[in-house]
């Protein structure tokens, strides 16, 4: 099958789509998504599931009108993986359905299938998981080496909005009781430097490192002799959690019924539900390496069924089950004609093994000069630099208007 996703964010192009690799899919990944080349992709690609999830630059009101357009017109079944639910159900998943209007709804948390069923949607509990070719152990690396870690971004404005939030409660039994007692916490992500009204004191500068390509975070969870794991909220397990226990770091996270449903305490990792017990976990397992070292191992063969290509055989077991998934899928890929012509492969191919990721973007750089546009870019100036007439690129890129958007790939010209 042919699945396409609408999506360029590394935190979700290296996951469920290396998933649905894994089960023997072509996959192809866009990129960034103009009103235009999502039709082109469609119709070149011909795909029979489209998907899209979470919450990134591809998700903005006007790309779900694009997306809605350009597939309900060709009567694809389109997929939502509503990644960011319970926290934004209401501000965020909800339009963002109604908008794009899926064939199917999965969402992360069990107790939100009954709100999008009530909205008219039909709708599925799909948990995050790990890839094995992202998350994995690696040996401790100097540069990330601490006792403790987070990785993780801090989100002030929403829990000073939120008070009542679990999150903020998961922070405060995790992080603040460290904090208040002076032990080193290493710090990963955005806005901790906003985050000492919250957990009751300011974290120090030299404790926080920024942002972290996601790419890089298996590297943390092997190195640091703990990872604090935060919780969202009670009944689901946050996407990190796999990723911490898949790449064998050794989590103690919060004490919740997803938690303890899936995972034993002091077996796959260490649960509290206080303030004093998180002190207590962290001045026990500083001091007992060979149980920490057991936990860890033991923690990946907890999750041998929580891979994304796991998760890619769930999406089409339901999706079967629902009728949403055609039966007659063609037996000949037509989206070999197009690599062909465009000379990626030869006239000798008889078809595309299955099993494969394509990159759009890299299709493109195979027949366009390329350019990635910056924030401050103007059409004018990147005209002038390549020396080519700005109404040019415009009409190369289907542009109703010199109005560019930072993050989006233009055609410069034809190689």
């Amino acid at each position: 099958m042919r699945v396409l996703f609408l999506e360029s964010h590394p935190m979700w192009i290296f996951g469920l789509p290396n998933g649905f690799m894994d089960a023997g899919h072509s996959v192809m990944i866009s990129g960034s998504l103009t009103k235009n080349n999502i039709s082109k992709m469609i119709d070149e690609f011909k795909p029979e599931l489209i998907i899209s999830m979470g919450w990134t630059p591809e998700h903005t009101e006007e790309k779900q009108a694009w997306i809605h357009d350009a597939v309900k017109q060709r009567k694809i079944p389109l997929v939502y993986w509503a990644t960011e639910d319970p926290l934004h159900t209401k501000e965020f998943s909800i339009p963002l359905v109604k908008t794009m209007k899926p064939d199917f709804v999965f969402t992360v948390t069990p107790s939100m299938c009954k709100v999008y069923e009530d909205e008219g949607f039909k709708s599925a509990h799909l948990d995050f998981a790990y890839y094995k070719s992202i998350h994995h152990r690696v040996q401790p690396l100097e540069k990330y080496r601490c006792d403790i870690a987070v990785v993780a971004n801090g989100y002030p404005q929403f829990l000073l909005n939120n008070p009542d939030s679990f999150r903020l409660s998961s922070l405060q039994t995790l992080i603040s009781p460290l904090l208040k007692n002076n032990i080193r916490v290493d710090f990963w992500g955005k806005d901790w430097d906003s985050m000492g009204e919250l957990l009751g004191k300011e974290i120090p500068r030299d404790w926080m490192h920024g942002y972290l390509d996601y790419r890089e975070a298996h590297k943390v969870y092997s190195s640091a002799r703990i990872v604090l794991g935060i919780q969202n909220c009670t009944d689901q397990l946050t996407q990190r959690t796999y990723e911490i226990l898949g790449s064998e770091g050794f989590l103690i996270t919060s004490d919740t019924p997803a938690v303890k449903s899936k995972f034993k305490h002091n077996h796959d990792l260490a649960v509290s539900s206080s303030p004093e017990e998180t002190a207590e976990l962290i001045k026990y397992y500083l001091k007992n390496e060979n149980e920490r070292e057991q936990i860890r191992t033991q923690a990946k063969q907890t999750l041998k069924n929580d891979t994304y290509q796991h998760r890619a055989e769930k999406i089409i077991e339901v999706l079967n089950n629902h009728g949403i998934l055609g039966n007659n899928l063609p037996s000949i890929d037509p989206f070999l004609e197009v690599l062909i012509d465009l000379g990626i492969l030869g006239n000798n191919n008889k078809s595309i093994e299955e099993g494969e990721i394509i990159h759009y973007p890299e299709l493109l750089k195979q027949k366009y000069e390329l350019y990635d546009v910056k924030k401050g870019d103007t059409l004018f100036h990147i005209s002038q630099k390549y020396g080519v007439d700005f109404k040019q690129i415009m009409q190369l890129n289907h542009l109703d208007s010199s109005v560019i958007e930072v993050g989006v790939m233009l055609k410069i010209k034809e190689k």
